[in-house]
């Protein structure tokens, strides 16, 4: 069958309307950020359960809906660990001023849970900002989620029975799917951390 001039044109003009909303419905490009490190495919994080210091469970479920910044840690550390929370203190306090607070969380992970009572977690994570959480749990739990979320840590023991653990200063990013999506490296600074945050937070992949 013979097609007409305005026949041909009329279904041009359709499947050019058509590509343009296959297009409109392709997922965005992830934002332009400053200083976080996406991976080119967002890695899974196996199931796990950990404890939060008010005494409830902690698991890949409470990561969802929000972006959640990881950071594995201990109480006694003498450097990386308070500088590092007081730099996302610090980070808070533009998120509170951008007014997206409610789709970022902090976590703090003790990989010390031998003397990071949840009282002791508590008092330390709240120390720095009311708004942080703290979680630990078993060996088994905290040794695959490190190697999960790419954070390493090691026990190094000391004299007469004391110890030290060597851990990584990288803070891991858990998307609102509660996979890791990238990272930051260190050394921190608020101010960037921040306006990435906010980027991601307006995301719409």
């Amino acid at each position: 069958m013979k097609r007409t001039l305005a026949q041909l044109a009329g279904l041009a003009l359709t499947l050019a309307v058509l590509t343009l909303a296959g297009c409109n419905q392709r997922a965005a490009p992830p934002p332009a950020l400053e200083v976080a490190q996406l991976f080119p495919t967002p890695r899974d994080v196996p199931a796990f359960t950990l404890t939060h210091s008010d005494g409830k469970p902690l698991t890949n479920a409470d990561w969802k809906g929000r972006y959640t910044l990881v950071f594995m840690g201990y109480t006694n550390c003498p450097d990386i660990c308070p500088t590092t929370l007081l730099t996302m203190h610090r980070m808070w306090a533009e998120l509170e001023k951008a007014g997206v607070t409610d789709r970022v969380a902090v976590e703090f992970i003790s990989v010390d849970p031998k003397r990071d009572t949840p009282k002791r977690l508590a008092e330390y994570v709240h120390g720095f900002d009311p708004a942080f959480a703290g979680a630990t749990g078993s060996e088994a739990q905290l040794e695959k989620l490190s190697k999960a979320l790419l954070l390493p840590f090691k026990i190094v023991p000391g004299a007469h029975g004391d110890y030290s653990v060597d851990h990584s200063a990288t803070v891991a990013i858990i998307g609102p799917d509660a996979r890791e999506i990238g990272v930051f490296m260190p050394p921190l600074h608020a101010a960037p951390m921040a306006v990435d945050l906010q980027r991601m937070a307006a995301w719409k992949p």
